[in-house]
């Protein structure tokens, strides 16, 4: 048994589903951005994956003045952050946050599809 298909080009969906945001900043996060990229040469931010530690992924945040091919790009708030493509579906529904306590400063994920984490919260597997 076969099924039929048919292309129309140009149609748009009625009712198209709400896209999942790719990563959502908080205020905090949003403000931190703001002040390393801010400059005479504007910079973005590149969120990554990298193979590392004992859940076997970390995050990597990388400066860069250009977005690559395939990077989705996050506006929010007058800030742009780059999420590279191999690390898209890790990171798809996360918040990213900036958190500084009295020992330290840095940006935190709160991520959905993290299945497992280590015990000291740098490394998780998705």
């Amino acid at each position: 048994m076969s099924l039929a298909a048919k292309v129309v080009k140009g149609a748009a969906l009625k009712n198209p589903r709400p896209r999942k945001a790719v990563l959502t900043l908080t205020p905090s996060a949003v403000e931190r951005l703001r002040t390393l990229t801010e400059g005479p040469d504007p910079k973005m931010v590149r969120v990554g994956i990298r193979t590392k530690g004992c859940s076997g992924q970390q995050y990597q945040l990388d400066y860069t003045t250009k977005k690559e091919k395939f990077d989705e790009e996050v506006k929010q708030d007058g800030v742009t952050v780059l999420v590279d493509n191999k690390a898209l579906l890790s990171v798809l529904g996360s918040e990213m946050d900036y958190v500084e306590d009295k020992l330290s400063a840095q940006f935190v994920f709160n991520n959905p599809n993290v299945k497992e984490s280590c015990g000291c919260g740098q490394s998780f597997m998705t």
